[in-house]
Parts: C-alpha cells; structure tokens; sequence
C-alpha cells in the first residue's frame, strides 16, 4: 500500500498544467473576492471577511485537486491498470483509501498557497484560526477524493475527470461557497456535498455564525449538523466508490 502511494503521487505531480488549473484558479478568485474588494476589511468572528473568502477558496482547490486525482481512475481501468491491481493482494478498500490519501497529500498544495497569499495580503484572524481552518480543509478534502473515484468508475470515459470537475463547480454555488446564500438556497445548500466540509473549515473564524444576506440576521450553524453533512456524504461515497472498484473488476 504504501508503494502504491508513492506511485501514484508522482504521478498526480507529473501534470503542471493540472496543477495549475488547480492552484491558479482558486489563487485568484481569492484575491479578486478576498482582497480587492472594500469589504474585505470587514470584521467577522475571529477574523475579517478577507479570512472567510480565503478559507473558502482553499476549500475550493482542495476539492478540485482530490476530485481530480480520485476521477483518474476513469483513465487507469480504461488502460488495464485496475485488471492488474485486482491481481494483487491487495483488497478494494485499501485502493480506495490509498487514492484519497493521494488526493489529500496533492490538496495541501492549493492551501498551502492561498494561505501563503492570504498571509502576505489582507486575511486577518486569531493565529490559531489559521492552523486550524488549513487542517479542517484538508482532512476535508478527502471526502471528494471518494467522490472523484466514485464518479471515475462510474464513467467509462476519459471525461469523467472533467465532469466531476464541472459538478464541484456546481457544488460550491449551492453550497454557501462562492457567495453567501440565503432564505430557501441556503435551507437547500445544507443538503449539498461542499456545505458541511466549507462551513467546518470555517468554524474556527466565525464561530459557527453567519449573516442572512436578505435579513441581515445573524444565523447560528449548529455543529451536529456540520458533521452530520460532512459524515453523510463521507458514507455515500465510500460505499459507492467500493461498490463501483469491485463491479468494475468483475467485468474485467
């Protein structure tokens, strides 16, 4: 397990357009939200609103980054590496997490980059804040490393990666991600895969509070149902992932 690791980590860092994509993108959707607009500056719980796009942000490329390396096994069963590894001892559940350690140890790139930025621009909080919410996103991100595998093998196509891209894009609309939401899309969005991961990160800078953008009142996030999103999801796609690695090597 642990050369399999290894493997497919250099080979997640083989591709500098992919992982520009990954990095650059989030990078400057921060700077264009997070410090080149006025309200930046504005104080929220432990921190500024520069800190709570930042965080965001490394969310958002972290979840591309796992999702992209977990959505390569689309191309890896198509080129007969999944018959070859179902010759190996090694068991469906260990493909399945060594795949989402791969996608996480590729996710601290983003956020180790944005927070870079964040640090030498306007993100402002409490220090332990900083730590903190870098460790949640990442520990986070590896829930969509199962969702890039899930929908890798549920694809036959090299187009698989783009589309779990493309629904990660969706994903951070309807999930409170790239602009806060309110009144009936916010109810909905607690339903989605990127709310609970995003609102967790979030927490030790807000405090589990948040602002209706159509009341401006102050909304209370419980942490029951934070987890309850982000432990929901978490089952739903492991257990789809695995499901889907064992079908996959049956018809092979």
């Amino acid at each position: 397990m642990g050369t399999y690791f290894a493997l497919e980590l250099k080979r997640a860092l083989r591709d500098p357009s992919a992982l520009m994509f990954t990095i650059g993108i989030p990078a400057f959707m921060y700077y264009i939200f997070g410090v080149s607009m006025e309200w930046g500056a504005y104080d929220i719980g432990n921190g500024n609103v520069s800190m709570y796009v930042m965080i965001n942000m490394a969310a958002y490329g972290a979840v591309t980054a796992t999702t992209s390396v977990g959505g390569l096994a689309a191309v890896e069963r198509m080129q007969g590496w999944g018959r070859q590894l179902g010759l190996t001892p090694m068991p469906d559940s260990r493909f399945v997490i060594t795949k989402a350690l791969v996608g996480t140890a590729v996710a601290a790139l983003p956020i180790a980059l944005i927070y870079l930025i964040g640090y030498f621009t306007d993100a402002q909080a409490i220090w332990w804040v900083w730590p903190a919410s870098a460790g949640l996103v990442l520990l986070g991100a590896m829930l969509f490393s199962l969702y890039g595998l899930m929908v890798g093998f549920l694809f036959r196509s090299e187009n698989a990666v783009g589309i779990a891209s493309g629904m990660v894009v969706i994903f951070g609309f309807l999930g409170n991600v790239f602009m806060p939401l309110s009144g009936a899309m916010l109810t909905f969005s607690k339903f989605t895969p990127l709310y609970g991961l995003a609102a967790l990160a979030r927490r030790p800078l807000t405090e589990g509070n948040d602002i209706d953008q159509t009341t401006g009142e102050l909304i209370v996030q419980p942490l029951w149902q934070i987890l309850a999103n982000v432990g929901g999801w978490l089952l739903i796609f492991g257990v789809a992932a695995i499901v889907l690695v064992r079908r996959s090597r049956e018809r092979q």
